[in-house]
């Protein structure tokens, strides 16, 4: 697998997702407004792998920033927490990550200014680790819901190149492979930035997938035709309702799968639930700019001045999900609120 991003020589190393899949070239962020400019410009994108990148990003500005104490290495720090979160808002990891770094720099406060910074270098390698073993998790929970044979349907791009490696929604597809099953894929264009047609279909020829690609329109009539046995999609933030806020067309597929007696499974690392938040509709949806709809690749194919409404997100109702599969197995969006609320253990509900 390719690796999205990691701690290279003192600097935060992305894979530039934007010239996919023409050309593989990574990009050494030296300071950490390189690393905010590539999560907003979409060179790095995926919950998980924003959340890692913002994590080694501000431990990158740790590094850089000379102070004579803790307490104004950790305001310097909060600072450059806010820069990040305002990159992607609807993503949950960056707020997530952004919270673990700047604990450890509230535990760290009897520790020199040196070793708070070492300290944080480690903490942003721990999160990228952790990452890749989740999702390898998340993988064996979902392995088991795929039969050989099956075809899964996913959208956008949750493979590895969203998360540390992986991935979230291909992770179950992977494991079901290196299982010997005989496993096929059908993947969304995903438009407007067409991350299905530019990065997962990629990723997952790399590995030896059998995958088919669909433009978005067409993802009903696939299934009306019999040839989608389940879908997996990743999400980008889930509730306490169950709702999961994920790319642009979700919701879509979920109905559609829901006509048509699918299974529509949610792959979510815990660290992608956010318990603050009631229901879907109170979600924070980004929308990015026009001319992601206007243009493809700097070629204009819409008149110039029409209005646009370019939500990068949508929000799928807890209804429509069939099971959230997590790095600690699967279980109803229902039970979501039991986890979190009422502190119930994972295995009491699980599937």
């Amino acid at each position: 697998m390719v690796k999205a991003v990691e701690w290279v020589n003192g600097k935060v190393r992305l894979l530039d997702q934007s010239k996919l899949p023409h050309e593989v070239s990574f990009i050494d962020c030296e300071d950490f407004v390189m690393v905010a400019d590539a999560i907003r410009s979409l060179k790095i994108r995926g919950a998980p792998a924003i959340g890692i990148a913002s994590a080694m990003g501000l431990a990158l500005a740790a590094q850089q920033t000379e102070v004579k104490g803790v307490d104004e290495l950790k305001g310097r720090l909060e600072e450059v927490a806010r820069v990040f979160l305002s990159t992607r808002p609807t993503a949950v990891n960056i707020q997530w990550a952004m919270q673990r770094m700047l604990r450890v720099v509230e535990d760290g406060k009897d520790l020199s200014v040196d070793d708070l910074k070492q300290r944080l270098i480690e903490e942003a390698k721990a999160i990228l680790e952790e990452d890749i073993e989740v999702n390898r998790a998340i993988g064996i929970w979902g392995a088991s819901f795929i039969r050989d044979g099956d075809t899964v349907l996913t959208h956008c791009n949750a493979g590895s190149l969203a998360t540390g490696g992986y991935g979230t929604a291909t992770a179950p597809i992977l494991v079901a492979k290196e299982q010997g099953k005989n496993v096929r894929v059908i993947a969304t264009e995903t438009r407007p930035v067409l991350q299905g047609a530019r990065l997962t279909t990629w990723e997952l020829m790399q590995a030896g997938v059998d995958v088919t690609l669909i433009t978005d329109n067409s993802a009903g009539a696939v299934m009306r035709r019999g040839l989608v046995d389940l879908c997996i999609v990743g999400t980008d933030r889930t509730v306490l309702n169950g709702d999961v806020a994920n790319k642009i067309g979700t919701y879509t597929l979920a109905v559609l799968a829901r006509e048509n007696g699918i299974p529509f499974y949610v792959a979510a690392p815990l660290s992608s639930i956010d318990p603050t938040i009631e229901s879907g509709e109170l979600i924070p949806i980004e929308e990015r700019p026009a001319e992601e709809v206007t243009t493809i690749r700097g070629v204009r194919i819409a008149p110039e001045g029409v209005k646009v409404l370019n939500m990068a997100f949508d929000v799928t109702p807890a209804r429509y999900i069939t099971a959230i599969i997590t790095e600690k197995g699967a279980f109803r969006p229902r039970d979501i609120r039991k986890l979190f609320l009422e502190g119930l253990n994972i295995s009491e509900v699980r599937l």
